[in-house]
């Protein structure tokens, strides 16, 4: 299933904490585009009954279940791009674009 790394959990209880949005769930959501690579979106809110529930890393994430096919294998981290530059990133072998991280 979907998880999180202790870095992006880290970085979303932060985020939650900043805009007030403690006590809510994370939302995710993702769409594959025609060239194969996903579109992920994300954001705070309350779970409905249809909701998808997991969590990961003591956070709670919900889903739409029309998304959990494209979210099954993700890894969600918070990675320095650039120096100085933060970002969410999302590792999914099933996004076109995907490349293994380098282990070495």
């Amino acid at each position: 299933m979907f998880k999180l790394t202790t870095t992006a959990a880290e970085q979303v209880l932060s985020a939650a904490r900043q805009g007030g949005t403690e006590g809510l769930s994370l939302r995710l959501a993702a769409h594959q585009k025609p060239d194969g690579s996903i579109d992920y979106r994300m954001g705070f809110d309350d779970a409905t009954e249809e909701d998808i529930r997991i969590s990961s890393e003591g956070i709670d994430i919900v889903m739409a279940p029309e998304y959990v096919p494209l979210l099954t294998e993700a890894t969600m981290d918070f990675v320095e791009i650039e120096p100085g530059q933060f970002h969410f990133i999302f590792l999914n072998p099933k996004d076109a674009n995907y490349s293994p991280p380098d282990e070495s």
